[in-house]
């Protein structure tokens, strides 16, 4: 294969300025570098802002972002919602179901034909093509269209839709796999017997950054301390469970611990945990960055992660971690850096968060630690050199 000048990237949704989904930033992000580093990028992407209803409510064609040309294809308006849905609920439930409910299933996800008439009559323009997350329908049929130079960005958790028989051929074809981490790999090894050859380990850069630890407490008028979490308010995230742990930890200990949620969606909280919950929304990328300096602890509930970003910026903000055990990715990534703590059951919760409370230099040290760890291996520098490598000596035969 030729070094890879001119690639493409295919991703369910892109936006210039708004607040997507943790693996479209990651390709986001990754075709942002590869265009400053001189490559020739296009972003090829849906005309869909909303991932619950896939409404096209952006116009279909071409523009220019930061260097990039971005392309985008309608979303297939007449996909059949109930059979999407039985057949998701079905996976999600770890019900048995047959091939043909699998294939049902992928049929009627999120796809768009325009695109992938796009890939066939346009494809060999492109040295590469670079595409993920794996869920989508969108990502499925793209990537078999030129496997030979396709790089699958999987994003990739232990759930049960990553064990369907019909996710190997994907994994099987394409010719090589990107991760976020060690244990995303071995996960995608264990389940799609993978060789080394298909796998590289790329991740996301970050740039370091200064955030006032007080600028938001003060902005908001909290004078109490809190913990923190950012990013979607759903079961897959953890978030209830964290709000079950909160009141428990308010009700049990005494301490007048305060939870501030940045992102989107309902969180649903006992009444009683209500007045101490402050809920800032949708904020800019600065005002997160105060948020997360000014707390106690970043705590990370979810189970399904593939990199964590929210994670890593946390680190930047210098503040220590708290996550779930389940969370392979998540207690690797603390455990691999020295940065946090993690619970198994509500009383590891207790004991950690009362020791982030009592022990400031805790909290110091553990906080250096990850902000060190992110620097070291999730600069810029370091991440394109992995993602070059990978995309312009392909290993697989």
């Amino acid at each position: 294969m030729p070094r890879a000048e001119r690639i493409a990237f295919v991703t369910p949704r892109f936006s210039e300025q708004a607040t997507i989904g943790g693996a479209e930033t990651l390709i986001k992000q990754l075709a942002l570098r590869a265009a400053r580093a001189g490559r020739d990028v296009t972003l090829l992407t849906t005309c869909a802002e909303n991932h619950f209803t896939w409404e096209n409510t952006l116009p279909a064609g071409r523009a220019v972002v930061d260097g990039i040309s971005v392309e985008r294809f309608p979303v297939d308006e007449d996909r059949d919602i109930d059979t999407f849905l039985r057949a998701q609920n079905a996976i999600s439930n770890g019900n048995a179901v047959s091939d043909e409910d699998e294939e049902a299933w992928m049929r009627n996800n999120v796809n768009s034909r325009a695109l992938n008439q796009h890939l066939r009559d346009h494809g060999a323009a492109y040295d590469r093509l670079v595409m993920g997350p794996y869920l989508f329908g969108l990502v499925y049929y793209a990537a078999r269209i030129h496997p030979h130079k396709t790089f699958l960005v999987p994003c990739l958790h232990d759930e049960p839709f990553a064990w369907l028989r019909i996710m190997k051929p994907l994994f099987d074809e394409v010719t090589g796999c990107l991760f976020n981490t060690d244990p995303e790999r071995d996960l995608a090894k264990r389940l799609f017997g993978l060789a080394d050859e298909q796998c590289a380990v790329v991740g996301m850069g970050l740039d370091p950054f200064e955030a006032d630890p007080e600028a938001f407490a003060a902005r908001h008028g909290l004078a109490q301390p809190y913990i923190m979490y950012a990013g979607r308010r759903e079961p897959l995230k953890g978030t209830p469970l964290l709000l079950d742990y909160m009141r428990t930890f308010r009700d049990r200990t005494g301490e007048d611990v305060r939870l501030v949620f940045t992102g989107s969606g309902p969180i649903e909280a006992p009444p009683e945990l209500e007045p101490y919950i402050l809920d800032a929304g949708f904020v800019s990328e600065q005002e997160k960055r105060e948020a997360m300096a000014g707390a106690l602890a970043f705590v990370h509930p979810s189970v399904n992660e593939s990199l964590g970003i929210v994670l890593l910026e946390a680190w930047l903000a210098r503040v220590p971690a708290l996550v779930h055990a389940r969370g392979e990715v998540l207690r690797w990534q603390c455990a691999r850096s020295g940065g946090g703590l993690w619970f198994r059951h509500y009383p590891d919760f207790e004991v950690e968060l009362r020791r982030y409370i009592a022990q400031p230099e805790l909290r110091k040290q553990l906080a250096a630690a990850g902000r060190a760890y992110v620097e070291r291996e999730y600069a810029w520098p370091a991440v394109e050199q992995r993602f070059f490598d990978a995309l312009d000596h392909p290993r697989k035969a």
